[in-house]
C-alpha cells in the first residue's frame, strides 16, 4: 500500500531494462531530483510491455517490477516531460488500464457543526 501524499513520477522516455535499483536512481538524481525523498520513480522498457518503480522506504531501496503477457502500458508521448501520477492514476496503470482517465474528484472536508 502506498502512504497518503507519496508523490509518483512518471519518466516518458523508455529505459534500458537491465538496469537495477540503483542504476535507476542515479537517473533519477542525474534529472536533478532527490531519488531519496520517498517519491515513487516509474520506468518503462522499450516495448512499454514492462514497467519498474523504485524508491526509498526509508530504510532502503525498493525495486518493484511487471510485466504484461499480452498488452502494453499506457504511457505518455516520449518528451522531456515528467508526468506527476495520482494514487489511484498509478493503480490503473500498474493494472494495465488507461490511467489518462483516470480523474479525482475534489472533496470538501466536513464542517463541525457546533
Amino acid at each position: 500500500m502506498i502512504p497518503a501524499g507519496v508523490k509518483v513520477f512518471l519518466a516518458s522516455h523508455p529505459i534500458d531494462f537491465r538496469k537495477g535499483p540503483d542504476s535507476l536512481l542515479s537517473l533519477v538524481r542525474d534529472a536533478g531530483n532527490d531519488p531519496f525523498n520517498g517519491s515513487l520513480y516509474v520506468f518503462r522498457a522499450k516495448r512499454a510491455d514492462r514497467v519498474k518503480i523504485v524508491w526509498w522506504d526509508g530504510s532502503g531501496i525498493c525495486l518493484y517490477s511487471k510485466r504484461l503477457e499480452k498488452a502494453q502500458f499506457c504511457w505518455p508521448r516520449i518528451g522531456h516531460n515528467r508526468v506527476q501520477l495520482n494514487h489511484a492514476q498509478l493503480m490503473a496503470l500498474v493494472d494495465g488500464m488507461d490511467w489518462k482517465r483516470v480523474r479525482s474528484v475534489a472533496v470538501k472536508p466536513p464542517e463541525i457543526v457546533g
